[in-house]
């Protein structure tokens, strides 16, 4: 299938408009009600499922309830009550090294730019839109491992690095549905087109998509 830009938009609408017929409603998986809460969240989530972080975070959230909270808290006890998330270790330097810088250089309070938020340990781009998006609503395409499958095998990028594959969907995705964009091509990604036997013969999109049946 060779495209221009332009066909290429046209094909975008196409998907999002049915994706949105099968996703009605499709938002963020992970539980939060502030921004901070989101970032923790989010770093618990790599290299893990959002039911498991769901499962984590209540307790977390009770107990950490400020920047100030997570910067003062004890690295032990901290990666103790996060363990069950995997890479505890990591995610504890990471979440408890963004709450200090939060407090010494932004007032204790998340900052709601993509360029500051990228200066917090544990946090790349991905992270930053997903708050971003979520939490500020801010357009912002999270290129998760969902996001990269989906669309390489949608023809919309031939990139595998997340940065390049975000750089090309902003230029064929409208800005204001970027973070929609996100939620609905990850939802399609948990439930239909799977790393191994993507549904094919139920896809909502197979005609729309120059993979289909040759995965």
């Amino acid at each position: 299938m060779t495209e221009n830009t332009a066909q290429k938009k046209k094909r975008v609408l196409k998907i999002t408009t049915a994706l949105k017929k099968a996703y009605p409603g499709a938002k963020c998986a992970l539980s939060f009600s502030n921004p901070l809460e989101l970032l923790v969240a989010t770093i618990l989530s790599a290299q893990c499922t959002d039911k498991r972080v769901n499962l984590v975070t209540p307790a977390l959230f009770k107990r950490y309830r400020t920047a100030r909270d997570y910067a003062g808290a004890d690295p032990g006890a901290f990666a103790e009550a996060i363990r069950s998330a995997g890479f505890y270790q990591s995610k504890t330097k990471s979440i408890l090294g963004a709450a200090k810088e939060i407090v010494n250089r932004f007032g204790g309070k998340v900052p709601d730019r993509l360029e500051d938020l990228v200066t917090l340990p544990g946090v790349g781009r991905k992270t930053a839109n997903v708050v971003l998006g979520n939490a500020f609503g801010v357009p912002g395409l999270a290129v998760d491992t969902h996001m990269i499958r989906v669309n390489r095998r949608l023809g919309l990028t031939r990139h595998t690095d997340a940065v390049k594959i975000e750089q090309d969907l902003m230029a064929l995705v409208p800005r204001k549905e970027w973070t929609e964009y996100s939620h609905l091509i990850i939802s399609h990604g948990r439930n239909r087109c799977f790393a191994r036997r993507p549904d094919c013969p139920g896809c909502e999109i197979q005609k729309l998509c120059p993979s289909a049946g040759k995965v």
